[in-house]
């Protein structure tokens, strides 16, 4: 692999300048140029080309990950790490979604800050373990959740009024459709809420079409 060229952006020079001093010794790195918001890393890229961009995430405005979003919508072979105190998994997945290759924390020691930077420059992925466990954990809760949604049985009764609620008929109209009344709707209407953990109307619209109740 030729000599690294690495931009580093983060909005706390003494971080930066620690960051800077620990790679710079090392044979496989060329240069290493500072930027201390997301601005100075867009003008930078204007103007010179990186092998790994490192991002912190809360760096101000356009903070880590819209920067992110914006270089890869530009340059979409463009490697950037993310480093960063946060392994929240929502900014994780963000990061991931807005095309950034590698999540590491700002504990790592600096042979795992190396191991990613290698991996990143060669257009692989890395990920600190904790960022793993958070992702999996966080993967595991979704799946969790659509399981449980996916298998809540509705009655034959409650997916007749759920398909035509999600067609915009009233519950006067239902109740007529069904030869039933529209107190009877209403309750349909109400467990179908309470059962599916859903708010209103519109939220009914969602879970049918998401279910293809609506294909038919």
């Amino acid at each position: 692999m030729d000599k690294l060229n690495i931009l580093l952006a983060d909005d706390h020079k003494i971080f930066r300048e620690g960051i800077k001093e620990l790679l710079i010794k090392e044979n496989e790195i060329d240069s290493i140029t500072e930027a201390s918001n997301g601005n100075e890393v867009i003008e930078i890229i204007n103007k010179q080309s990186f092998n790994v961009i490192i991002l912190d995430i809360d760096m101000g405005s356009p903070n880590g990950i819209e920067v992110t979003k914006q270089l890869i919508e530009e340059q979409p072979d463009i490697n950037i790490l993310i480093l960063s105190m946060l392994s929240i998994p929502d900014f994780i997945l963000q990061a991931l979604e807005s095309g950034a290759k590698g999540y590491i924390l700002k504990s790592a020691g600096k042979d795992e800050l190396l191991t990613a930077i290698r991996c990143v420059a060669k257009g692989d992925s890395y990920f600190s373990k904790e960022v793993s466990i958070s992702l999996m954990e966080q993967i595991q809760k979704n799946k969790t959740t659509k399981k449980k949604k996916s298998d809540i049985p509705l009655s034959k009764r409650e997916i007749e009024i759920l398909k035509l609620i999600s067609q915009e008929y009233s519950n006067q109209e239902i109740a007529d459709k069904l030869f039933i009344s529209t107190r009877t709707v209403d309750t349909h209407r109400r467990n179908l809420l309470e059962k599916l953990e859903i708010k209103n109307n519109v939220g009914l619209v969602k879970y049918a079409i998401s279910k293809g109740l609506l294909d038919g």
